[in-house]
């Protein structure tokens, strides 16, 4: 009889696929294995799939759980309309990124542009991370220019203190040079065959005009494929103090 697969061995087995070219994924679920859970969260809609969207769908093809945890439903981010109206559509916009990631997303509460890191901020968002009982968690790099980036950022990184450390924590870029900044890759994710999954969940973000930010991203994922040897790729910096040996650079 096969040896049951902890998710935590299944996680080093996947981090150490990185030398093969498929650092984080290299295993798929099943035969034995549990699921991986793996939660992307962002500040805004469009923010996890524009930093995220190439691995979200490598995981799910694998078989992994994927949520995505949206800070805000991004209430200020569309010009003319209320804050209900905008949430009203960012939230379809993110319903149908998702299903093309085949993610499922989760609303935080906060609220765009006015977002808050306090105790009780603190408290609600580790309860809602902890409900998703993540593996592995990708957030904003901290140094981003955008405030809600930030706070994100922050909130994430609490919960994982609060939570011992029992998933291991990594930090995406998005519109590097005029967001992400100082941002050294320790990690790069071949995304090639998913690279067209991730400009699609991008433009389901119709409202934000992806068609003229969209274009830096594409010149990111061909830059850090050619740092890796890839044609595309996502690039991550890994916090240091996870608990597992951590990912192979390339």
């Amino acid at each position: 009889m096969a040896k049951q697969i902890t998710r935590r061995e299944l996680l080093g087995d996947s981090l150490m696929a990185a030398a093969l070219g498929l650092p984080l994924v290299g295993q798929a679920s099943g035969q034995g294995a549990e699921r991986l859970k793996v939660v992307v969260a962002g500040a805004h809609p469009d923010d996890p799939e524009s930093g995220c969207g190439g691995i979200m769908a490598l995981y799910s093809d694998l078989g992994h759980d994927v949520s995505i945890v949206y800070l805000t439903r991004g209430e200020a981010g569309v010009r003319g309309k209320s804050e209900q109206e905008a949430a009203a559509i960012r939230t379809g916009e993110s319903q149908k990124a998702c299903a093309i990631l085949n993610a499922k997303p989760v609303f935080a509460g906060q609220i765009d542009g006015n977002t808050e890191i306090n105790r009780v901020r603190y408290e609600n968002f580790a309860k809602a991370l902890d409900a998703e009982q993540p593996d592995i968690v990708f957030t904003h790099w901290p140094i981003d220019t955008h405030r809600d980036h930030r706070a994100a950022c922050l909130l994430v990184y609490d919960a994982w203190l609060v939570a011992h450390r029992k998933f291991d924590l990594y930090y995406f870029e998005v519109e590097q040079g005029t967001q992400t900044q100082l941002f050294h890759p320790t990690n790069y994710v071949d995304i090639t065959k998913t690279a067209e999954r991730k400009r699609a969940a991008c433009f389901a973000h119709a409202s934000q005009q992806p068609e003229d930010w969209y274009r830096l991203h594409e010149k990111m994922n061909v830059f850090r494929g050619m740092e890796a040897g890839y044609q595309q790729a996502e690039a991550f910096v890994r916090h240091c103090h996870n608990l597992q040996a951590g990912v192979p650079g390339r």
